[in-house]
């Protein structure tokens, strides 16, 4: 059986449709859970914040001050991703921002998707 490879767009909405981000990763399986991609798409976001830390980070859930705050060396904190993730899905789960794939609304993480997902984002997200 030969598996297919899809790129996944990630791509963020305010709540009128206005876009704000969007950003691609490739290689990703054909058919994914939608839980699986809102995890991935935090992954991706913190490995990019922790690899080229800026003062302003701009992705799905934003770690609260104590996590990006400067410590003691005068580097920034590296932002936990798997903590992002959870809070992320937590988010997920009190209507903290919308999953659209075209224009149908995901309900429920454990969806299989296609690989073109939009996020709404209803309210800012800090620390979940």
């Amino acid at each position: 059986m030969v598996s297919h490879m899809a790129t996944v767009t990630f791509r963020d909405e305010s709540s009128t449709g206005k876009p704000l981000d969007e950003f691609t990763l490739p290689g990703l399986p054909e058919r994914i859970s939608a839980r699986e991609l809102v995890r991935l798409r935090v992954r991706e976001e913190i490995a990019r914040h922790n690899a080229a830390p800026k003062a302003r980070f701009n992705g799905l859930v934003r770690p609260v001050d104590t996590e990006v705050e400067l410590n003691g060396t005068g580097t920034r904190r590296r932002v936990d991703r798997e903590r992002q993730a959870d809070i992320a899905e937590r988010a997920f789960q009190r209507n903290g921002f919308l999953l659209l794939v075209g224009e149908r609304r995901i309900d429920d993480l454990s969806e299989t998707v296609d690989p073109v997902m939009s996020f709404v984002k209803l309210v800012p997200l800090v620390g979940g």
